[in-house]
């Protein structure tokens, strides 16, 4: 439990608040197929959703150098914009989690590393996440997260000091972002966590479950 109850929380997207990572691996293996490639194994490529679309491309295209990775990037993102929202879905819990920030007069936004013209269409498709208060993409700046930029982009538009706010994602750079950024850090413990072991990247917490994300923030019930 946080010892100060904020007045803004921040999520990353994928990862934290939506479970897009079936989508994700849908439109590798699209890819793979169109490039005559072995189809990925769907787990692996789940496992670095949170590290963006490049990561997924090397782990699904494991020859793959540099150039190639950025030459079949659009095309990767051109098939996942057609099927955005086939599966993916909120995380069981983000509903009431959402809620329960609501019932105590918490803003709560965005901050995503997914380029907007993804992020924008998505959200509106997901009529709840279409209430975030802002939404901070990866094309709004032009630095992303890791760098601060992203997360004190995010307070200075919601009018609030970064102290007053908690960011909370499934990804090392959500943790680094938010503390370059003075805010407090709090792991989705129910994310990707891209295989690593996030009691390594320094945040002040880890929530286990959407559920308890609430009790994290010290709210009561």
């Amino acid at each position: 439990m946080l010892a100060r109850t904020p007045r803004v929380v921040l999520f990353d997207l994928d990862g934290t608040l939506i479970d897009s990572a079936p989508d994700l691996v849908a439109a590798v293996q699209a890819l793979c197929r169109e490039l005559g490639a072995p189809e990925p194994d769907a787990d692996g490529v789940r496992r670095v959703v949170s590290a963006g679309g490049r990561a997924m491309l090397r782990q699904g295209l494991p020859g793959a150098d540099d150039a190639m990775i950025d030459q079949w990037l659009p095309r990767f993102l051109d098939l996942y914009s057609v099927a955005m929202t086939r599966h993916t879905c909120l995380y069981p819990g983000i509903v009431e989690s959402l809620a329960a920030l609501a019932a105590h007069d918490i803003t709560w936004g965005i901050v995503t590393n997914k380029p907007g013209w993804l992020a924008r269409p998505l959200l509106a498709q997901l009529p709840l996440l279409a209430a975030s208060r802002v939404l901070v993409a990866g094309d709004t700046l032009p630095l992303r997260k890791p760098d601060p930029a992203p997360v004190l982009h995010a307070c200075a538009a919601l009018g609030i000091a970064p102290a007053q706010a908690v960011m909370i994602g499934d990804d090392l750079r959500d943790v680094q972002a938010g503390r370059a950024a003075g805010t407090t850090t709090l792991v989705a413990g129910w994310g990707y966590l891209d295989g690593e072991p996030p009691e390594r990247w320094g945040a002040d917490g880890t929530v286990a479950t959407p559920l308890d994300l609430p009790r994290a923030l010290g709210l009561r019930s």
